[in-house]
């Protein structure tokens, strides 16, 4: 009888300490800061601009103009091939283009739909047809689609120095 009583009381114990466990796990996961992958050169997760004010910042220069920057954004699409580049969106319909300093880094090719964090230079450029055909193939797209492009096209691009990525 001695014996049932202590491990009545041990048992009693121990599911009242799992009970516990779980409620100060709970309490971390929503206390904890956003953690995120580096890539590229070391940058800080403060004083960033959002996608909007981004895109206002674009809209604001001209071709040849260059402004250095560190903005918010989701992965619309990276290179299938080495995650050389990737399209950021700027809102619904705009995006920018992301390429690397020095070729010197890529984005995992699984990154699509993540959200980043990048630092560099924000530039608006005309971009050739031959240069938007490699991009369309290097994403996957069909020949048919390929073919299609055959003007050039303003775009907004960005060089990253320094990516972060949640």
């Amino acid at each position: 009888m001695k014996y049932n009583s202590y491990l009545i009381l041990v048992l009693f114990l121990f599911f009242i300490q799992c009970k516990e466990g779980k409620k100060a796990e709970q309490k971390n996961i929503e206390n904890a800061e956003i953690s995120y992958h580096s890539f590229g050169e070391k940058i800080s997760s403060e004083g960033f601009l959002n996608n909007k004010q981004m895109l206002a910042k674009f809209e604001e220069i001209k071709i040849g103009d260059t402004l250095h920057v560190k903005f918010k954004g989701t992965i619309n699409d990276v290179c299938s091939k080495k995650g050389c580049w990737m399209k950021l969106s700027l809102d619904n319909k705009k995006e920018t283009m992301v390429r690397f300093k020095d070729y010197g880094f890529f984005m995992p090719l699984d990154a699509k739909g993540k959200n980043v964090i990048v630092n560099g230079k924000a530039f608006v450029k005309q971009t050739s047809v031959v240069a938007l055909q490699h991009y369309a193939e290097d994403a996957g797209k069909s020949k048919e689609e390929i073919a299609k492009i055959t003007q050039p096209k303003i775009t907004y691009a960005f060089e990253a120095d320094g990516v972060l990525m949640e």
